[in-house]
């Protein structure tokens, strides 16, 4: 049987709790328990957070933390902890501080020698890499891709001349553009576009990066988009094993 939980309620801290990211009911029992008992809530955006909790049935106040507020949040919620206090971070989906805010804040918080809780939960990243059919490991995650054209082309480059699979967060009114990218520098280079992951309407559309772009192109692509781009060269045993015709096919 598994250690308890280091976590105490005696003890204040500031807890990093992961959120959905699309189907509510990945909401951990350890999370809806954290929330429950935290002072309050900062939160990237309090009118996505209010409708997680009232889905859970909690009633917990809230507090706006988001990358324009969050360095002169800091003070305040660092004195709340101080004084005896938990405070809960979350952002609108997945985990507070990779790609979202809440890294300032974190940061102060160690400076400062306060305790810091992260309480795991559902991640966009692993949960497209897991389903993509691509390496897993090891892997490199960029974040979201440039908003600028040479910048982005740059990356994708990059990811395409990288030894493991490349992950990025990307607009659904920029996919096709940056398919069309990847396709002009090789129309084969493997690609899976995952898309509303853990919602109703979740699709992963995996294969060449000019079947791919194809698809797109003529259905445009709507909703959260992670982009997962193949490594140079695939491991043998999956070259192994679609010569001989076990290669999957795009959903």
């Amino acid at each position: 049987m598994p250690d308890p939980s280091p976590a105490s309620e005696a003890t204040p801290c500031l807890q990093l709790i992961a959120t959905p990211i699309g189907n509510l009911g990945d909401l951990s029992a350890r999370a809806v328990e954290a929330l429950k008992n935290a002072a309050c809530v900062a939160c990237e955006d309090t009118r996505r957070t209010i409708h997680l909790l009232q889905h859970h049935g909690l009633q917990v106040p809230l507090i706006s933390l988001n990358e324009h507020n969050e360095a002169r949040r800091i003070p305040e919620l660092l004195g709340r902890i101080e004084n005896g206090e938990t405070i809960a971070l979350v952002s609108d989906a997945g985990f507070p501080t990779v790609s979202d805010p809440g890294q300032r804040l974190v940061f102060a918080a160690i400076g400062a020698g306060l305790r810091i809780e992260v309480v795991p939960g559902a991640s966009a990243v692993l949960t497209a890499l897991a389903g993509s059919g691509l390496p897993t490991v090891p892997f490199y995650f960029g974040g979201f891709l440039p908003h600028k054209k040479g910048q982005r082309d740059n990356e994708l480059e990059a990811a395409m001349n990288r030894e493991c699979t490349s992950i990025y967060f990307e607009s659904p009114y920029r996919l096709v553009d940056t398919l069309e990218m990847v396709a002009k520098r090789n129309p084969q280079h493997p690609v899976v576009v995952a898309r509303e992951l853990t919602k109703m309407f979740e699709e992963f559309r995996r294969g060449s990066a000019q079947s791919v772009l194809d698809h797109y192109a003529v259905k445009a692509p709507k909703g959260e988009i992670t982009l997962l781009i193949g490594p140079r060269e695939l491991p043998k045993w999956m070259t192994r094993d679609r010569a001989a015709g076990h290669e999957a096919h795009p959903e």
